[in-house]
């Protein structure tokens, strides 16, 4: 029902009432989950998925039994991966999967939010204990319009919380003070609590802030941030600061976010979700020390804001000594319309096609041209897709993850 109405023009520009109905049933017909659990609800463009892996391990490693709920898989001890490519499901999928975590005996939930569910009311009857705000950057205008209503959406999250976290190096956090009922905030720059003597590495991170040593095996400036906000999330629910730190430093990964591929080759392979051009941005600043050259391989979803495409192109082509674009999501719309929108953008940069840009819409294929490409030393970053299972083209979703690929193909070479 629902891709039937995205068909019709506009349709994004104004919520149907059958989206409230929607959720008010859905909480009805599993008697309010959400009121069963103590929630902690994450938003914002990028590192959500991150930092809830963050809050839920170190709530469990803690003691306290808890569940999770985002981009990546659900569940609370034993985990099932999110097919569906959504982050925060619709209001039935929602209500039925809190459900049956509260079941469970869980405490606590930790439950990626989007703007797309909070404007679409997929939230309710779902009571927000702490929200936390990682950060808005330029991403699904194709839905909101404008950046404006953009934050607003988030807002919503911000306005039901007792307590929120947000991100003070972040201009919306300005906006967010005004409707939080409480809060405090972090950051590097700004905020209450600052992150201080914080060493970065291709390993992981390292910081601290107050009397508190944070250490991560995910590497990555962000990752400062994600950790940071992840553990003022501990903080306020009366976590020790052992338990903090060892709750943070024992996650050895989160799948599809700055994974490296070792199959024994002799350059660096990294796999990460990042597609909206601040996350793709923030992958390069993680990696600037690298003293190999890069390649690049990135591709865009079809009927998600274009305007993105060549802005993404030209950060690709500033930072990568080779730049190859290739296929995401296109679902129903040209592939070719969608990569010529990145190689403007790459161009524009002054990456010239077939010479250190080149088109490949074939997504096996464009990551194996680029491990052909890649020489001792070099760093290979394969970028959009990350933990997802499969790709949507014209005729439906086909099975493919970056990760399970890469990794065949690098065995195969050997």
């Amino acid at each position: 029902m629902k891709k039937l109405l995205e068909k019709i023009p506009f349709y994004n520009k104004a919520v149907l009432p059958y989206h409230y109905i929607q959720a008010v049933a859905a909480s009805v017909k599993y008697g309010h989950p959400g009121k069963k659990l103590r929630v902690i609800g994450v938003t914002g463009t990028n590192g959500k998925t991150t930092t809830c892996f963050m809050i839920w391990n170190m709530l469990n490693a803690a003691g306290h039994k808890t569940g999770i709920m985002t981009t990546v898989a659900w569940g609370v001890k034993t985990l099932k991966p999110e097919l569906g490519h959504m982050t925060t499901v619709d209001a039935n999928t929602l209500n039925h999967r809190i459900s049956q975590i509260a079941n469970s005996g869980a405490e606590f939930l930790v439950l990626e939010v989007t703007s797309h569910a909070l404007a679409e009311f997929r939230t309710f009857g779902v009571p927000i204990e702490i929200a936390v705000f990682t950060n808005l950057t330029h991403d699904h205008l194709d839905y909101h319009k404008t950046t404006a209503k953009y934050r607003a959406a988030k807002g919503k999250l911000f306005k039901k919380a007792k307590f929120s976290i947000l991100n003070a190096d972040d201009a919306a956090t300005s906006y967010y003070k005004t409707i939080s009922k409480a809060y405090t905030t972090y950051g590097i720059k700004h905020g209450v609590n600052r992150a201080q003597n914080i060493q970065l590495s291709v390993s992981g991170v390292k910081y601290s802030f107050g009397d508190i040593n944070i250490e991560t095996k995910i590497p990555g400036e962000f990752n400062v941030y994600n950790s940071l906000a992840a553990a003022l999330v501990g903080q306020k629910l009366g976590l020790s600061n052992s338990e903090i730190e060892h709750g943070i430093s024992s996650l050895n990964s989160v799948e599809g976010r700055m994974n490296i591929i070792d199959e024994g080759q002799p350059f660096t392979v990294i796999v990460d979700y990042a597609h909206a051009p601040d996350a793709i941005q923030k992958v390069f600043n993680s990696v600037s020390g690298h003293k190999g050259r890069i390649i690049s391989v990135h591709g865009g979803a079809g009927r998600r804001d274009p305007s993105t495409r060549p802005i993404r192109g030209e950060i690709l082509a500033k930072h990568s000594d080779i730049v190859i674009i290739t296929e995401d999501d296109s679902r129903d719309e040209d592939p070719e319309k969608i990569a010529q929108g990145f190689i403007e953008g790459a161009e524009k940069a002054g990456k010239v096609l077939n010479k250190d840009l080149f088109k490949e819409l074939d997504r096996k294929k464009a990551i194996q041209l680029a491990l052909d490409k890649a020489k001792k030393g070099d760093l290979v970053l394969i970028l959009g897709k990350g933990h997802e299972k499969s790709i949507l083209r014209a005729d439906g979703p086909h099975e493919f993850e970056d990760i399970k690929v890469t990794k065949k193909l690098l065995k195969a070479r050997n």
